[in-house]
């Protein structure tokens, strides 16, 4: 072990050139070892250009702590959970070009204006409020808000369960340099008039033009090249409105959560889908219909929406398209041939597209990168081994393709640019699954949720099986899938060298020595990477004894650990409060969240 009189004898310059490599919260772990690397990490924090707190949630001590000597911070990531108004002083500086404020409650007001006052080189803005903050509709607050966009070039709000007009009238306050806007959420009543008025407001129209007919007009001198919108619904009206208003759009993306079936005369049809032809920049668009309030899709749009799309926006190179449940093989081909540009192609609840969309895929020249396909329940493993000619595959979801079985692993297995795989619910087995253990495809993500034929010793085949993936794999989900148990998670614990991110929810035969070999700094898989996240929501076998597993030194790395619905949350209530007084980094995920959410937390 290296002592403090070993360190002092170090040359400055080689600590300081060691300890800029690490993380903020590695940097600040280090400082109270010994003065001599209290103040290199000093040194070293005070050197920071970019800092990224959105993995731990500090407190205004150690924000200060960290930020207090700093003068060249551009890019500050802030998650705000434990901050109160104290806090805002200390992270507004005049040096900042970039602020992203994450599960914020803080007085916005105070916020805006602060930053408005004290950032004058702002450029990028992110708020993403939780349901307890309010965007205040005073007057004070609008005048705050303007103040703080005057110079901004990106802007994103996002309001976790906030009503749709919390943003209704931002658009007077927009600059006309502002570049990329996020809001989420908005009515779409009140998105047709963001994009009307702010129109209006560069142009000096009349308040009296009626804005429910289309019409044409000057110069735009509204720059926006990205949209994006969360709404209670996706129209006509509205995309009509955006391609005719921002044609210098680069990426639109919309998504909408209606919470009935929308009206047939007020619905996305075939020609709002021909109108984004006109957006002649355009080369990133989604456009999605979300299922989380009513199982509704686009029913107005058919193959001939999906053809006017490929023929009016060749030039795309990213698609996702969510809901589109009338589109069969023909429209999806014509995009895939048409765009030949496109490197990510996302396609979500397509009833009918089938393995024939990809038959012709290795006589195009093909350039995609990311493909997901995601509960497309008539594809198989054909529709895989046909993908496998795009050799520059990275990404490929399959989730809810419960056709596709081992035989399409075998093509994937030729893919060795590929480091994200989604099987989620695949009707693969451990057969299967050797395969991947086998080969040299460097697999970084793994999602084997709900592959009920996997079970533990096909764990032991993908991380036994001398391929690459033992030493590139990062990211594994095992959750909701039966024959998994202490075996599985005993091998994870061995041989799963680089493993950060486990998630074995609902695995009701694992108990709490598994977890424990998880957690060991030594003996099971000693140099392997510390556990970042641990997901155990509905791990029945798990009992209250745990939580002496839980204490330091074990899980030194863990931050984020799921314990919904198991008999740590029923029956804990002591544990819980001795963990998370111990362990004020840890984020205790109580109410059964996926993986890394901090909805239900405590800290």
């Amino acid at each position: 072990m290296v002592r403090g009189s070993d360190l002092e004898r170090l040359p400055q310059s080689l600590l300081h050139e060691i300890l800029t490599k690490l993380d903020v919260e590695s940097l600040s772990s280090t400082a109270p070892v010994c003065k001599t690397l209290h103040f290199s990490a000093s040194q070293a924090l005070s050197s920071l250009s970019t800092i990224d707190f959105s993995g731990f949630s500090p407190d205004t001590w150690i924000l200060n702590h960290v930020l207090h000597e700093n003068k060249v911070l551009k890019s500050l990531t802030l998650d705000c959970s434990r901050l109160d108004s104290s806090s805002i002083s200390i992270f507004t500086k005049d040096h900042l070009q970039e602020v992203v404020l994450l599960k914020c409650s803080l007085p916005c007001t105070s916020v805006f204006a602060s930053i408005g006052e004290h950032c004058p080189n702002i450029r990028v803005f992110t708020l993403e409020m939780v349901s307890r903050a309010v965007l205040e509709p005073s007057h004070i607050c609008k005048e705050k808000l303007a103040q703080m966009l005057k110079g901004c070039s990106h802007v994103e709000f996002r309001g976790a369960d906030c009503d749709p007009g919390v943003f209704e009238s931002i658009e007077l306050f927009l600059p006309k340099t502002i570049k990329t806007l996020q809001l989420r959420p908005m009515s779409e009543q009140h998105a047709k008039q963001l994009i009307h008025e702010t129109r209006v407001f560069r142009n000096s129209v009349p308040s009296s033009v009626d804005f429910s007919i289309p019409f044409s007009m000057g110069p735009i001198s509204f720059k926006l090249q990205s949209l994006s919108l969360v709404l209670d619904g996706i129209t006509d009206e509205l995309l009509i409105s955006i391609t005719r208003n921002l044609s210098l759009l680069v990426k639109l993306d919309l998504e909408d959560k209606p919470r009935l079936e929308p009206l047939l005369h007020h619905d996305l049809t075939n020609s709002g889908i021909q109108s984004l032809g006109s957006c002649s920049h355009l080369t990133d668009l989604s456009l999605i219909r979300s299922r989380e309030f009513f199982p509704a899709t686009f029913r107005r749009v058919n193959d001939m929406g999906m053809f006017l799309l490929a023929e009016g926006c060749k030039s795309l190179e990213e698609i996702r398209l969510g809901g589109f449940s009338r589109a069969t093989d023909a429209g999806f081909v014509s995009i895939l041939h048409s765009c030949k540009s496109l490197k990510k192609f996302e396609i979500i609840n397509a009833h009918f597209l089938s393995d024939l969309a990809f038959h012709d895929l290795a006589d195009t020249s093909c350039s995609l990168v990311n493909v997901r396909l995601a509960s497309c329940s008539l594809l198989t493993s054909e529709a895989v081994e046909n993908l496998s000619s795009c050799k520059r595959l990275e990404v490929l979801d399959l989730w809810a393709c419960k056709s596709v079985a081992d035989r399409g692993l075998s093509s994937i297995s030729s893919l060795n640019r590929l480091t994200t795989l989604n099987l989620g619910g695949a009707d693969v087995t451990d057969s299967g699954i050797s395969v991947l253990g086998r080969g040299n495809v460097p697999i970084v993500s793994l999602c084997l949720r709900g592959c009920k034929r996997v079970t533990d010793r096909g764990v032991a085949f993908l991380l036994h099986g001398g391929g690459i993936i033992s030493k590139t794999l990062a990211v594994l989900d095992i959750g909701y899938m039966p024959g998994i148990s202490d075996r599985a998670v005993f091998t994870i614990a061995e041989a799963g060298m680089e493993i950060t991110d486990l998630c074995i929810r609902h695995c009701f035969y694992v108990t709490n020595a598994s977890i424990a070999a998880l957690g060991l700094e030594r003996g099971y898989g000693e140099g392997r990477k510390p556990l970042r996240r641990l997901d155990l929501c509905h791990c029945s076998g798990l009992s209250v004894n745990l939580f002496g597993s839980l204490k330091r030194p074990s899980f030194r790395g863990l931050r984020w650990l799921g314990i919904g619905s198991t008999c740590l949350l029923n029956e804990g209530d002591a544990g819980l409060l001795e963990i998370s007084s111990e362990r004020p980094e840890l984020r205790l995920c109580l109410n059964g969240c996926e993986m890394g959410c901090y909805d239900g937390c405590i800290s």
